[in-house]
C-alpha cells in the first residue's frame, strides 16, 4: 500500500501602509516537491526581496510563481525574478498579470521559457 503525504505550509507577509489595506502580499504553499508562491499587489524595491525570500524559504523541485494579482512590477521585481529563474533553471513557471507581462515584454524578457503564455 502506498500512502501519499501532502504538506501544506503557508507563509504570508504583508507590508502595512499606515492603516490602509495591504498593498503587497506573498504566500507560499508546498505540495510534495512543488512550491506555489502567490504574490499580490505592488512588487517594487520595498517588496521584491520578500517575494524572492518567500520563494526560497522552502526547498522545492518546481516553483510556480503566480503573479496574476500583481498590479505594479518594477526593476527590483525584475531583478528578483531573474535571480529565481537562474536558481531554478527549467523548473520555474511564472503566471503573469497583464501589467507584469507588459513590463517583461518591454524589458526584453517576454520570450523566456519560464513565462507562461496565459
Amino acid at each position: 500500500m502506498v500512502v501519499a503525504l501532502q504538506l501544506s505550509l503557508c507563509h504570508r507577509v504583508c507590508v502595512d501602509q499606515g492603516g490602509a489595506p495591504p498593498v503587497f502580499s506573498a504566500s507560499a504553499e508546498i505540495d510534495g516537491d512543488r512550491l506555489r508562491v502567490v504574490v499580490a499587489g505592488e512588487v517594487d524595491m520595498a517588496t521584491a526581496d520578500t517575494m524572492l525570500q518567500t520563494a526560497l524559504r522552502e526547498p522545492a523541485g518546481r516553483i510556480i510563481l503566480d503573479l496574476r494579482a500583481v498590479t505594479f512590477f518594477d526593476s527590483a521585481a525584475i531583478h528578483a525574478l531573474v535571480r529565481l529563474a537562474q536558481q531554478f533553471p527549467g523548473t520555474l513557471t511564472v503566471l503573469p498579470s497583464r501589467q507584469v507581462r507588459r513590463v517583461l515584454d518591454i524589458s526584453g524578457l517576454g520570450g523566456q521559457s519560464w513565462l507562461s503564455p496565459t
